[in-house]
């Protein structure tokens, strides 16, 4: 599940929902129907539905063009055996709106509930969409006021509950556990791009005069010389990082090798994969910066760790059904959702710009 600050929520909800328009239609459906229940709460086909349309239009937006395929095609592709990707992302739509539901059923525990400026701005946006959208418009995505305001005050509690279910861990992080080391290496690629920008092999001799580069650098900087100067000299580019005994990227047998190391300027010999040589030294046994950051990242990861057990032990204390038959209803293959940015417009105070995304569904 995404977590925002619940200003970001409200705003962003509010500001997407205002500008949602749909053309075409598929069918009704009873927005009453109950598509799940969470204890004794239900979770109506109506809320269910104008969630599924909100992520659909992103996943169709962002995620259809960089597959190189469209909506349909994307939601009909096998994900795994006998999974489409559209049962899939709808299997992840279902349980954060479980987790939605439980959250809020929790709140009190936590002296959590909504403002009476909240609730006003939770009706208003509702009441910008209904006024502001076709009824064939809010018939296709459940765009009605019911449905809108409960799927805003299930995210704006949840942004709420988000830091007090994470309060209370320890934030004591010692350097030993978060140690990161710096290096410098140098990738002596077996692949180039020729003049219309394809990408082309080497040759075995244009490969063995790499791998004397290699070593010849390698010799160079174990004598003392500095690894940036020498591999420009080469025509090549010295690269930084910082890293710990996890890490696996850019090459696991290079970084292990600089791991290993216990003085600051140590070189690795030549490490050879079937992509190319890597050289590296030791720029630091403990990279202060990264460190800090790396405790900061531990802290998080103990935080995420709390707030996901305890969303654990409420499902699973919880009675929850799904009524598949109704959730089946909603059917990413015959409804297309797309989220449209349109031109840049100018404001009329500022002369600014600023953009605005639309959401729009079409039947299909």
């Amino acid at each position: 599940m995404k977590h925002f600050s619940k200003k970001a929520v409200l705003a962003a909800a509010a500001g997407m929902i205002a500008v949602m328009t749909v053309s075409g239609c598929s069918g009704s459906i009873d927005t009453d129907a109950v598509a799940a229940t969470v204890g004794d709460e239900d979770i109506t086909l109506g809320v269910a539905n104008f969630y599924a349309r909100m992520t659909q239009g992103q996943y169709e937006t962002y995620y259809a063009g960089m597959m190189g395929m469209t909506g349909e095609d994307m939601w009909s592709q096998e994900l795994e055996e006998g999974k489409t990707y559209e049962e899939s992302v709808k299997d992840s739509i279902m349980e954060e709106l479980q987790n939605l539901y439980l959250i809020s059923q929790h709140a009190q525990e936590y002296e959590v509930s909504l403002t009476e400026d909240e609730q006003d701005a939770i009706k208003e946006a509702a009441k910008q969409f209904d006024e502001s959208n076709s009824e064939e418009a809010k018939e296709l995505v459940s765009g009605y006021r019911k449905d809108i305001e409960k799927y805003l005050e299930l995210v704006t509690i949840q942004s709420k509950m988000d830091s007090k279910m994470k309060e209370g861990v320890d934030e004591e992080v010692s350097d030993e556990e978060a140690a990161q080391k710096a290096m410098k290496y140098v990738y002596f690629s077996f692949t180039t791009t020729d003049e219309s920008g394809n990408s082309v092999t080497l040759s075995d001799e244009e490969k063995e005069a790499l791998r004397t580069d290699a070593q010849n650098l390698a010799d160079r900087v174990a004598s003392g010389e500095d690894m940036a100067a020498g591999a420009e000299e080469m025509g090549q580019t010295a690269s930084d990082l910082t890293f710990d005994a996890e890490s696996t990227s850019p090459n696991e047998e290079l970084l292990a090798a600089v791991d290993a190391f216990e003085k600051e300027g140590e070189c690795t010999d030549p490490v050879e994969d079937e992509n190319g040589i890597y050289v590296g030294q030791l720029t630091s046994l403990l990279d202060r910066e990264a460190t800090d950051l790396e405790k900061s990242n531990i802290v998080e990861e103990r935080r995420q760790e709390q707030y996901d057990s305890l969303l654990e032990e409420w499902r699973s204390a919880a009675d929850i059904k799904v009524d598949e038959k109704v959730w089946d209803k909603v059917d990413f293959e015959d409804v297309g959702v797309t989220i449209i940015t349109p031109e840049t417009e100018e404001t009329e105070d500022t002369g600014e710009t600023g953009e605005t995304e639309e959401t729009s569904a079409e039947a299909e």
